[in-house]
This record gives structure tokens, sequence and C-alpha cells, in this order.
């Protein structure tokens, strides 16, 4: 057992003692910071240090008597392997959602929640939980984590105009136009990335993803307030942003909220701490339930960061293509985490490689199906002959973020009919949604069927999203887009870069999933009688071809899939040396 297993007994009995003194019969702790991020610094992990569990989502419930993990249908697996099953329940995040857990079990309570780790519209669905939600001052788990770190002061660096596409002048002006044609006055700004993009700044305060945390206020008339420790932003940086753009620390935000009295200020509910609502409203502002501005402006990247795009993922396909070469003599002498390791090693090779856009999952047979599994010394396994290995990965580069996922059959035998039947249902349903075109005002549940219906034809499925949004030199998880059945009906929109990866997870046994990038771009028909967008794939890398039934592939899927190879072939082999240059050339031959 990892050492916060070892400790969560002790942890539970300090919190405990916190809650009866502050008269709380509960406390309700998600995995978050107070920018409700996936990535979070040290010193917000607090779930991960009352439990153990270390997935990128999940909500503990702590009561007197028992305390309670949920998690997503990616990390059931997970939670069970960190967790201590004689202190923690774990129970189904959607199946069995907290508020409804609570209505069973703790009806009458008194549960306290910190206002800065949930978000309006998150709060309301505890509305009939039968409780009492409680706003904390304080987090009662700061009161007892005595070796917590502190909040992370790297400084921020410029991000050029050259990679950018766009001042910050102008950005600053189109994301204040939105508040100006909604009779707005200001707009909360919570999320980093909307922050990174609206200043044209990078950081590196959470992992994996280039952000610097602060907060900022947006006025109508194209203004900032920024709220961030001065010592994190260089005297050039500031200068360069001129009058128009002011600096103050944290501590100033209280007052900055009282002074937009009689105002009408935007706070995007699904998204912003609850703590800015409450301190708005308490000091006479009028708070209107919006989209922060920066998303979708974000979202669609503009020609610059489009060509940045396709140049980052020519540069990453070199380490990826030369990465499974290396994996075909990997079966018995490397491990799931020596495989990572040797990616990452590839990558860093790179020009302007930054690092990994997520920590790599790296799946051999049954870790496979283990669908965001993370090898630790603990869980690493050898890469064994034949057996299905999963590795899912992504880099940061200036230029733009890279996210790809491939299954292959590590042989020397033939893969069984059935798990070369399933990869070849998946493979199905990525090469359908890249074929795609649809009428522009189609949102991300209006397609998530289509990469699913190969499986479905077969009594298969897979428990999580087909696709997320992908930032530029920003999140590897960006909205607003998803392609989900659960996903908010926001339109797919030119420019932006969303994922396509569908798959199939045998718990136990083995696990599947087939990744790339995909850029959303017009689509011209002739004597169209509305506009229609398609999807540009951007990520180079070949399909597992011993994975492949060519047999159950339509004539317009093999002909899609022999001229993706090409394609590979093409933008990629003539930086491969020799012996990967023939790799690449056998691996991207047509299917035949």
């Amino acid at each position: 057992m990892t050492s916060n297993i070892l400790n969560s007994a002790e942890r539970l009995a300090a919190l405990r003692e916190e809650l009866a003194r502050r008269a709380l019969d509960g406390f309700l702790i998600p995995r978050a910071d107070e920018h409700l991020g996936e990535y979070v610094p040290a010193n917000a992990e607090r779930l991960a240090w009352i439990s153990g569990f270390t997935g990128s989502a999940g909500l503990a419930v702590v009561l007197a008597d028992c305390a309670v993990l949920f998690t997503d249908g990616r990390y059931v697996l997970q939670a069970a392997a960190q967790t201590d099953p004689a202190l923690w329940q774990r129970r189904h995040l959607i199946e069995e959602p907290p508020p409804a857990w609570l209505a069973a079990h703790a009806k009458g309570a008194r549960i306290g929640y910190d206002p800065w780790l949930f978000a309006e519209d998150t709060l309301a669905r505890y509305t009939d939980a039968g409780v009492t939600l409680v706003s904390v001052g304080s987090n009662p788990i700061d009161a007892v984590w005595h070796d917590r770190p502190g909040p992370p002061l790297a400084p921020i660096v410029e991000h050029p105009l050259a990679f950018a596409g766009q001042s910050v002048a102008d950005k600053r002006e189109a994301a204040a136009g939105r508040l100006r044609e909604a009779g707005e006055d200001a707009a909360v700004i919570s999320d980093p990335a909307s922050l990174a993009w609206l200043l044209n700044f990078r950081g590196q305060d959470v992992p994996y993803t280039p952000f610097g945390l602060g907060f900022a206020l947006l006025h109508a008339d194209a203004g900032v307030e920024l709220f961030m420790a001065a010592r994190k932003i260089p005297d050039a940086l500031a200068a360069a942003w001129g009058n128009a753009v002011s600096v103050a620390e944290r501590e100033a935000l209280p007052g900055a909220l009282a002074a937009l009295a009689g105002k009408r200020v935007r706070v995007d509910a699904a998204a912003t701490p609850a703590w800015f609502a409450a301190q708005l409203r308490a000091g006479g502002a009028t708070v209107l339930a919006g989209m922060d501005p920066c998303v979708l402006l974000k979202a669609c990247k503009n020609p610059v960061e489009r060509e940045g795009a396709r140049i980052v993922h020519r540069r990453d396909a070199v380490a990826v293509c030369r990465f499974l070469r290396w994996l075909e003599s990997a079966a018995g002498r490397e491990t799931e985490m020596s495989a990572a390791a040797k990616l990452l090693e590839l990558r860093g090779q790179g020009e302007g490689f930054c690092g990994e856009s997520f920590a790599a999952i790296a799946g051999a047979g049954e870790h496979g199906a283990v669908i965001h599994y993370r090898a630790t010394p603990e869980s690493d396994r050898p890469i064994k002959p034949d057996e299905t290995f999963l590795i899912d990965s992504g880099g940061q580069y200036p230029q733009g973020t890279t996210d790809v996922t491939r299954t292959v059959w590590t042989g020397p035998s033939d893969p069984p009919p059935a798990i070369a039947a399933t990869y070849t249902r998946v493979l199905k349903g990525h090469v359908a949604l890249a074929m795609l075109a649809f009428p522009q005002g189609v949102a991300g549940p209006h397609v998530d069927a289509i990469a699913r219906s190969a499986l479905w034809s077969a009594g298969q499925d897979f428990d999580h999203g087909t696709g997320h949004g992908v930032g530029s030199f920003l999140s590897v998880h960006e909205g607003p887009v998803s392609i989900s059945r659960a996903a908010k009906v926001v339109a797919i929109a030119e420019g932006m870069i969303l994922s396509n990866e569908p798959g199939f997870y045998a718990p136990g046994s083995y696990g599947i999933r087939i990744e790339n990038l995909l850029l959303v771009q017009r689509a011209d028909f002739p004597g169209a009688t509305k506009p229609f967008l398609r999807f540009e794939t951007l990520t180079l890398a070949p399909y597992a071809r011993r994975l492949i039934v060519a047999a159950m592939l339509t004539s317009e899927e093999r002909a899609w899939i022999d001229a993706y190879h090409a394609h590979v072939l093409e933008q990629v082999g003539g930086n491969l040396e020799a012996a990967d240059r023939a790799w690449l050339a056998a691996a991207c031959a047509p299917l035949g």
C-alpha cells in the first residue's frame, strides 16, 4: 500500500475532529483547486491527501461514521487500488451521484463545503439532497494538513505573437465586445487558460499545462484587472501590457469586487468558484450567469495557431513513430514505465519540446482496461509477448499541444480473432468520425454515436466521451465542446481542435483506444443550402496493422486508412533515419 493509504485513517480522524469543532456533520472534498481545473498545484491536492486517490476527477464525502469516494468510469479500478476498503466506500459518480447518496444516508445533516472549490451550478445539484450546505470561511483540511505545500510562485513568460497569432489588445477588445453586446459591465475570469490566452503569457504553476495561476476582472471598455503575485510577472511583460492591464495581489480581490456595486457582472456559473458570485451579490452587484467570454474565442484557433498545430504534430510524430518501431522489440525486456520513459526521451530530442501534456498512460494487458491508468513502481509490470499494449501520451510545444493514443499487439503470435475484431470496430468508429461532414450548428452530443455504432452493433461500448477540445500550448482538455452524449450542446466551430478517441475495455484482460486530433475546417459542397464543416486529421502515426481485420472494413474505410497512411509517410518519413523510415513505409503500406 502507498503511504497515503497508510496515513488515511489518521488523516480522517483529524478531519473529523475539526468538523466536530465546527459543528459540521460532514464535508465535501472535490478534486479541485480555486480555478476548478483538471490539473492542480500540490497545495490543492486535498482529495489525494485525505484518501490516497490520485485521479484527476472525483469527490469525497466524509461523515462522522463513514467516508465515500465517488469517481467516474475512468477511475473505478484506480480508486479500488489506491484506497483502503476498510476506510472508504467507493461509488460511481454518474450512477450514484453524491447528492442522491447524501439524500439517502445523511438527510438533515449539516454538510460543509469550500466555496472556492465548487461552482454555483455544481452546488445547485445538492438543492434536493435533504442536507444543509454550509459555506466555510476556511477549508478544514488545511487546518489539519500541517505540512501542506505553499502556493506556486513560478514566474510567467510572454507567449510571443509569432505563436499566439493575435495581440493582447485585440484579444481584450474581442472579449470585451462580447460583454458590450450582452449589456454587461464586467466579467470574472477564473480559468487560468482564459487568463493565459487573454494576456498572451504562459506559466509553470501546475503539472503538464503551462498555466500561471491568477484571477482577473475584464471590463466592457477592454480594461483588465489582474490579480496575481507581482513577483511572478516580469517587468517587461507588465510594460508590454500597458495601462489597460492593472496588477494587484490576490488580497485585493474582495475590494475590487465590492467596487462593482450596481454593475452587471458576468460569472460563468459552471466554471467559477461560488465565492465570487456570493461576494458580488453581497456587495450590491447584479450577477449574470454566462460563459467566460474568452472560452469560445480561445477554442477557435486563429490561422497562426492552426498552422502551429500542424507543425507540432509533424514534429511530435517523429518521436511517436520512432517509439512504435522501438516498441516492436520491447516485449519481454521492457516495462510500462520504461516504455513511457522511452517515449518521453524521444520527444525530448525534438525541437521545442517543453514537456508532456499529461502523464503518459502506458497499459499492458489488463492494465490497458484501466482507462486512465498510470503505472507506478508498485504496479509497473513487464510488457509481455502476445498481449495488447496501450500508450496514450502527448507533448507541449510553444506552437501547440498534442495528444495521441495507439494500441498495439506485441506478438510474436497473431492476436486472438476476438481482440482483432474489437480493435477493428474501434477503428471503424474512429474513421467514421474522421470522415464526417456535418452542418454548422451541430454539437458534440449529436455526433458521439457515430464513433460507437460499430461497437454497438456487437454489444460493445466504452465508458468515456469520444472526444475533447485541445488548447494551443494550453490545456490538453479544453472546453467548451466535447464529443460525448453527456456534453452540453455547444456548436462545433471552425478552428476548434478536438480529439477522436473511441475505445473498448475488457476489465482484467485488455484495453483498446485509438486517438487522433482533428482540426475543424469549412467543407465546401457545390450547391449546399447551408454551411458545412469537416475534420482535418492532425495526428500522424500508423495504426496497428496486425490488429486490423481488413475484411470488416468497407471500401470507403479502407480507402481512407490507405490515404491517411500515405499522408503519414509523406509528412514524417523524410524526418526519420533510414531504419525508422523503412519501418514506417511498411507500417503505412496499403491494406490491399
